[in-house]
């Protein structure tokens, strides 16, 4: 394709500046006019073309790096989560120490506000996001849901977690969920289709925002 440009524009140029009953200084000129300017136009082209191969390259490199770091975020970090492992801020002792059960937490927020910041909760986790690792649910003494988030999707957790007993430091609030946002998780949890269709209005939970995250016994 470059070669054939290359062609017609020395054939046009040729054309225009066809030499016929013209002085010789005049045509040594336009010979030597016409022969710079075919040189030039030829290494223009040249880099044109050096310039869109580059391109591709690059588009090509960053479209590759683009999917293998898609890829990364898809699934949670690895880890077993050990006893002592923590995500995030973490925890320091004196919040461990501190840390309330999901029950007290509830009748705390009932009785005082509906809203709590920088609140330690202890529990066992009972379900996390299988597709990146970025909510877990605490189990509750009646059952009910109890859905922590990580702050500003800072950090992921393993699946590893599930089963496990945590401590974790954040805030804490009462919030009234809507029925396509109770839907969108019960999805990334794998609910049976029965399930996600018997979601059918707002509900009241309690949502937690977690700084950091420790595995305790």
């Amino acid at each position: 394709m470059y070669r054939l440009k290359y062609k017609q524009l020395c054939t046009r140029f040729l054309n225009l500046y066809k030499i016929k009953n013209r002085p010789v200084f005049y045509q040594v000129f336009s010979r030597f006019t016409i022969q710079f300017l075919l040189v030039f136009l030829k290494k223009i082209l040249k880099m044109k073309f050096k310039a869109i191969l580059f391109a591709v390259a690059i588009s090509v490199s960053t479209l590759a790096f683009a999917q293998e770091t898609s890829q990364k975020k898809v699934s949670p970090p690895p880890g077993n989560a050990l006893v002592g492992d923590t995500y995030g801020a973490g925890v320091n002792a004196t919040s461990e120490s501190k840390a309330i059960t999901v029950d007290k937490l509830s009748k705390k927020l009932k009785k005082e506000n509906k809203k709590l910041e920088n609140v330690a909760i202890k529990g066992k986790v009972t379900d996390v996001c299988e597709k990146k690792g970025c909510w877990l649910t605490i189990q509750t003494e009646d059952n009910s849901q109890f859905f922590v988030k990580m702050k500003d999707y800072a950090f992921f957790v393993p699946t590893a977690l599930k089963g496990k007993n945590v401590v974790l430091d954040g805030t804490a609030e009462r919030k009234v969920i809507s029925v396509d946002e109770q839907k969108h998780y019960a999805e990334d949890a794998k609910k049976p289709q029965s399930e996600i269709d018997a979601i059918t209005k707002p509900q009241e939970e309690i949502r937690f925002v977690a700084n950091g995250i420790k595995v305790v016994n």
